[in-house]
This record gives structure tokens, sequence and C-alpha cells, in this order.
């Protein structure tokens, strides 16, 4: 199982990047960290920095046919950088078009909203995206995880990350399938 987890240079959630990576791993799984730059990432614990991630690809080098499925980690500053870069932009939507499941958490909804792919789906996210999400066509839950089999795709969602115990292994599981 090879997943790609799409981060910009700076701001995603450090546990919302570890726990799910480790999953991943946990899982007979290859994690690969994907960006908008080469380098390194720079992670927080909330508003304060953490570790730094090297970077494995770009969004130029990466295309949903070479994953099983794509993470999108939260943090504030992470997917509101995604959701202005076009190509970032342009990749989500490549993994629904192509039918593969997604995962995503806390803030990362932002991108699916800029993504235009929600429309008749129910997902969760962290609560103050609950109108950007009506809004592009979802239905907003609150609950630890959702799972929607509308369209081609799964989407695994969940809202924040005390919910990364319930998080983790329903997308593992839907990546599996994929990957079989």
């Amino acid at each position: 199982m090879r997943v790609a987890f799409l981060m910009a240079p700076e701001g995603v959630e450090q546990i919302e990047l570890t726990d799910p990576w480790q999953a991943v791993l946990d899982a007979g799984g290859t994690p690969r960290l994907i960006s908008t730059e080469t380098g390194r990432i720079q992670a927080f614990h909330h508003l304060d920095k953490g570790d730094t991630f090297a970077v494995d690809g770009t969004l130029e080098e990466a295309g949903p046919e070479e994953y099983d499925g794509l993470v999108l980690p939260g943090g504030v500053a992470n997917p509101d950088a995604l959701r202005t870069d076009e190509r970032a932009v342009a990749f989500v939507r490549a993994f629904f078009d192509a039918g593969k499941p997604v995962a995503a958490i806390c803030h990362a909804p932002w991108i699916l909203v800029e993504a235009d792919v929600l429309r008749g789906r129910t997902l969760t996210s962290w609560p103050s995206l609950r109108t950007d999400i009506r809004n592009a066509g979802g239905t907003w839950a609150d609950r630890e995880v959702v799972r929607c089999d509308q369209g081609p795709n799964t989407l695994v969602t969940s809202r924040k990350p005390d919910d990364l115990k319930a998080f983790c292994p329903a997308f593992v599981e839907e990546f599996g399938k994929a990957s079989a």
C-alpha cells in the first residue's frame, strides 16, 4: 500500500502527520511526503514549532496513479496554504477523479472545499469548517470519524487530534481495500 501525504512547506499539525504515517507503516505500507516545494516541511504542535520532515517528492513529480490513497493532515496553516495552490488543488481533485480513497483530518477539508469534491458527501472536520463544507454542498457531521462512499471513492474524515485513534484504522482499512 503506497500512500501520499500532501503538505505545505509549513503549518501541518505534527501529530496529524506522525500518527497516520505510523499507521501506514504498521500496516506494511509505504508513506511518501509530497509537498509544493523540495526540502523539509516544518510541523507544529498547535502554535509552537515542532520537528521538520524530509519531502519525498513534489507535486510535479507525483500523481495519483502511483498511490493507493491520499492523506491530508490538518493544522490551520497547512490546508490554508494548499487550497491557494492550484497544483495542490488539482492533485487532490485527481485522486477523486481516479476513484482513489482520501483521508482528511481537522482543517484539511478546506482543500476539499477548494477542489469542489464535497457535493452530496457527508464528512466531519474541525467545527469552524462546518459552514464552508455546507456551502460546498457537503453535509457536516459531528463524529470522531466519518466514512463516506458517495461518488467513485471513499472519503474518511475526522475532527481533531483526539480522533486519531479512530481515524487511523478507518483510513488504513479503506486504503487496504484499494490496494488489494
